[in-house]
Order: structure tokens, then sequence, then C-alpha cells
């Protein structure tokens, strides 16, 4: 670095660092490198059903154990990577360059923080268009919880590996749980106070190794939780599903009757009485078993964002919009879709959501052609 500022010839500054400096690719396809190293192409969409699926299989504390580990190698590798990707014109650059990267990559847009009131963490940051916080909403809708795993892994991973000792990153407000935006703060492993982070390895065996003791255990208390737990008189079967009442047996009977026959289906009820489960059965029980069933919270989602996930858009069809990416109709083909609270969507909307299942298409956010889907609605 010159005396004036001015970074060497061939050396980069943080703040001037681009996109097209890191990207190489064939137009004409194969290999993606960034930063020298080989990266994927993958839809959110895509990450957001293989996290619905980690959490529905290993349960919330596990899948996040798992998806934490995974986002720490990323942001270590992704140090290792760029240390010599870049002719920084500082080391310093090259440590504080994280938040960068993955603005970079399109995982979260990072606005470093760098007037903290009170005492300083080591690092500190506001997070927006977090894409973990945008599919836990779609799937999930709202939690309790801060729900960015990847992305605050990442963090730690990327600043303990560039500076040399471990740095710890919790998410202390987070989009996904109802705040107005992602923060992030990381401390030295010395000044941490929280408890062990979810990919930290220790907290990961622990969770890993409690789930297949749990998993045992909970083999050996179903059959005399169900015995003591369930009344006689009540009726359960090869779907996992047990009804207390005769008005419940005929709704369950009516829901089999319905799966065999392609048709969409509306299931009404208040909250907590168990519609997704009976769209579930009506999955199950249908010819379309063997193909996705995706769930999505209508009510959880803004209107312009709904239709771009229901719909996908084409580049270029809004800002932000940086590639095709196809919708929940389109990822869900063969499959089953399963609308929820359906009637917090808009008039306008829902005369989208009935042309698409009338005429079996959608037209992507910005395009003019229309596709063919084949998929069946359950909506609720």
């Amino acid at each position: 670095m010159a005396s004036d500022g001015v970074p060497a010839p061939g050396r980069v500054l943080l703040a001037d660092l681009e996109l097209e400096q890191l990207l190489e690719f064939d137009p004409k396809g194969g290999l993606i490198l960034f930063g020298g190293q080989r990266v994927l192409l993958l839809d959110t969409v895509a990450l957001g059903l293989l996290r619905g699926e980690l959490i529905r299989l290993l349960g919330l504390r596990a899948a996040r154990a798992l998806l934490s580990r995974f986002g720490y190698a990323h942001g270590w590798r992704t140090a290792e990577a760029m240390r010599t990707a870049v002719p920084w014109a500082e080391e310093r650059d090259w440590r504080r360059a994280g938040g960068r990267i993955h603005t970079l990559q399109g995982l979260v847009r990072v606005e470093p923080v760098p007037d903290y009131p009170g005492p300083h963490p080591f690092a500190e940051a506001l997070w927006h268009d977090s894409y973990e916080a945008e599919q836990h909403l779609l799937h999930h809708g709202p939690s309790t919880e801060p729900v960015c795993w990847t992305l605050v892994a990442f963090a730690a991973g990327y600043l303990s590996r560039a500076n040399g000792r471990e740095i710890l990153v919790r998410e202390t407000s987070c989009v996904g749980r109802g705040d107005p935006a992602c923060r992030v703060e990381g401390f030295l492993e010395e000044d941490w106070t929280g408890e062990p982070m979810p990919y930290e390895q220790p907290a990961l065996d622990a969770t890993l190794q409690r789930l297949a003791a749990g998993l045992v255990a909970k083999e050996r208390q179903l059959a005399e939780g169900r015995r003591v737990l369930v009344p006689a008189e009540a009726h359960g079967d090869e779907d996992d599903v047990v009804s207390l009442s005769e008005a419940m047996r005929r709704l369950l009977d009516q829901a089999r009757r319905v799966a065999r026959v392609d048709a969409t289906v509306l299931i009404t009820g208040e909250s907590g009485v168990g519609k997704e489960r009976v769209a579930e059965l009506v999955h199950r029980r249908s010819a379309r078993v063997a193909r996705p069933f995706v769930a999505v919270d209508c009510g959880a989602v803004t209107e312009t964002l709904l239709e771009s996930e229901l719909f996908g858009h084409a580049r270029g069809a809004f800002t932000g919009a940086t590639a095709d990416r196809i919708g929940l109709f389109e990822a869900a083909a063969g499959g089953t879709l399963f609308l929820d609270e359906v009637g917090e969507t808009s008039l306008a909307m829902q005369a989208k959501l009935l042309r698409a299942i009338q005429e079996r298409e959608v037209r992507r956010v910005g395009e003019s052609l229309s596709r063919k889907v084949d998929v069946r609605v359950v909506a609720a």
C-alpha cells in the first residue's frame, strides 16, 4: 500500500472487490469457478425444501446442528481460498472480506455496523435479504428463534480461519422471527458469554449422539405410550393417524377416498387442528406418493414475493432477479403442492391461483410464456 492510500499496481482494496474479479465461467457451459474454486448454482427453493426435509426427519435441533456445521465448513474453506485468490492490498482486507464474499455470492446483503454503542463485539453487521430467513418463512412460517443457521456459521468459519483464532458468531435479531432485519455479532472465544453454538464440533457431536439415543428410546416408548395415552376406543392405522371421534374417522376415510381421485382438495378448519397432516395423508395415499410434497404458508409471505415463489420469475423481472428461477408449482412437478392459509392471499392472487389450477399451467413473473405443470393442489 502506498503512503497516499492508493494500492500498489495489481493490488485490490476490499472496497473495490467486485464479482467479475472472482467469477470465471464458460458462457457455453461447464465448470464455474469462484475465487479459483469450483462452485455450483443451486436454486434457493431447492435448498429450502432440503432444509424442510432435514427438519422433518431429524428434528429442529439436529437439523440446525447439521446445517450449521455445513455453513462453518463453507466459511472456513472460503477464507482459505480467498487468501490467495485475490491480490489484496493489505492482509487485513482478506481477514475482513467475509461479509463482502457473502454479498457477492448472493447469500445475504451485508451492512457493516462500525459504531456500535456500548461494549464492542469483535465484529457486527446487519443482514438484508437473507435467503435462509426467506425460505424458512416460506416453508415453515415465523419462528420463535433466529433461523439464519448456515449464514451465521459461515461468518464464524470465515472469521476463525482468517484471524487464526476461534470467533463465535450469534444472530441477535432475525427477519425469520419477525424482526425488521437480521443482526449478527461475533466475539473472541474468551469473551463469549452464551451457550455453545451448534457449529462447534463438540456441540454437533453431542446433538447427534442425543438424537441416536433418543430414537432408540422413542421406539421403546411408542408402544407403551400409545397404550397409556390413547383410549381403547381410539383407532389408528398405517398412516400413523390416530382418531378418537366418529366425526374424525369419517373425515380420514373421506380423505383416503379423495386421495385416489386426482382432484384439487380444499381443507377447512381452525389453526392447529391438523390440516397439513390431512394434506400429507392425501398425498401418501395418492398415485403421486413417489413425487415431492411441497408445503408453503401463503399467509407468511408478502404478496410480491409469493407470486415469484409460486410461479417463478425470469431474469431481470425485478431488482435482484439475476437469473431465471422456477417456482413451487414447477418444483412440485408430479407431486402435491399444499397451499396453507390460502385465504390470506389477495383476490388478485387467488385469481392467478385459480387459473393455474384450472389450466394446469403457470407463467413466471416477467415472462409471457405459459408453462404446463403436472401438480395436484391441496389448499387449506
